[in-house]
């Protein structure tokens, strides 16, 4: 497939800065939700997974949307590509990670970025009405990353219905994302995403006794920290870096089967240079690499009064090539 260096998103020079990009939106930008339907559906091991449906049109395309880090399925920027793919045609489906659809799960497992076994879970409920022809997975950040890692590792064992795949801001390397994020000038973001976990953290640690205990909530400032205390212990991994060095998606890529996008920015203060696989792009037959020079984390917006952004609108366009 094609490396694409040269797109066409030239946002106004006042919104030419990665954080003013990642920030904005995130604070300002307001999408009405599109999503009306609420469905909750049983995991195997007893828990549950809520859905969050658009599926008022008859469709037999279906995207399913994977949130990023702490997102929910009501986040401004699931909802606002959920509205430009219904307009497109499709019925829409975003799954909210365990835990983050307003009501906390049943187990002390929660979430992570190699969890595609939720994932699956979600699809085989959806593959049992046997309404969609094509499906389409898109992925925001952490979801981007689970959702590139779960078409790779199913490969030519991908469900046939699966067809295509877009992932935005996708982390593809955990680690050195970790450690990019522990720098002084992405403090604002660390601090948000550790603010949110501790707490889930802290609740836990009220409904499972004995289990999950205070290993220094208070003072814990990076990823390394948490994740050697809290997600990899209790998702079977040896210690963080043996959890990210599994889950992340960077070194699957190769193994991807069906046409894919992926859309990073230059500017995103989250990514690293590994985040940008060109040479596995360059290689392949099916991913579709973009690197915009601008855009920031989950941003690539148009202006501050636009009703969609770049990353709606090039999705758009890869889907009707491809659906």
């Amino acid at each position: 497939m094609p490396l694409i260096q040269n797109n066409h998103y030239r946002p106004p020079i006042y919104l030419r800065s990665g954080h003013f990009q990642t920030i904005y939106p995130t604070l300002f930008r307001k999408v009405p939700l599109v999503t009306d339907e609420r469905e909750r559906i049983k995991t195997p091991d007893g828990d549950f997974i809520d859905l969050d449906w658009k599926r008022s049109q008859p469709s037999k395309k279906l995207v399913v949307i994977s949130h990023g880090l702490e997102g929910h399925g009501h986040s401004q920027y699931c909802q606002g590509m959920a509205r430009t793919l219904v307009q497109d045609g499709w019925q829409v489906c975003i799954w909210n990670f365990r835990g983050c659809s307003g009501e906390p799960n049943h187990r002390l497992q929660s979430y992570h970025s190699g969890a595609t076994e939720d994932l699956q879970c979600v699809i085989n409920h959806i593959l049992k009405s046997k309404h969609y022809e094509h499906i389409s997975l898109i992925g925001f950040s952490l979801g981007g990353n689970l959702s590139l890692k779960y078409i790779a590792e199913a490969g030519h064992n991908l469900p046939a219905n699966i067809r295509s795949a877009v992932g935005v801001s996708v982390a593809c390397d955990l680690e050195s994302c970790a450690k990019k994020l522990e720098r002084w000038d992405n403090r604002i973001y660390m601090r948000r995403f550790l603010k949110s976990l501790t707490d889930k953290v802290r609740y836990k640690m009220e409904c499972f006794p004995g289990e999950i205990k205070d290993h220094g909530l208070k003072t814990m400032r990076t990823f390394q920290q948490f994740d050697d205390a809290y997600t990899a212990p209790i998702h079977g991994f040896k210690d963080a870096n043996e959890y990210w060095s599994q889950c992340s998606c960077g070194p699957k890529l190769s193994d991807i089967q069906i046409p894919t996008l992926l859309v990073n920015a230059q500017d995103d203060p989250f990514l690293t240079s590994k985040c940008f696989p060109y040479e596995t792009a360059r290689d392949s037959k099916f991913l579709n690499f973009e690197a915009t020079k601008y855009g920031g984390h989950m941003g690539f917006m148009l202006g501050l009064q636009t009703t969609q952004n770049y990353a709606e609108l090039r999705t758009s366009q890869f889907l009707k090539e491809y659906a």
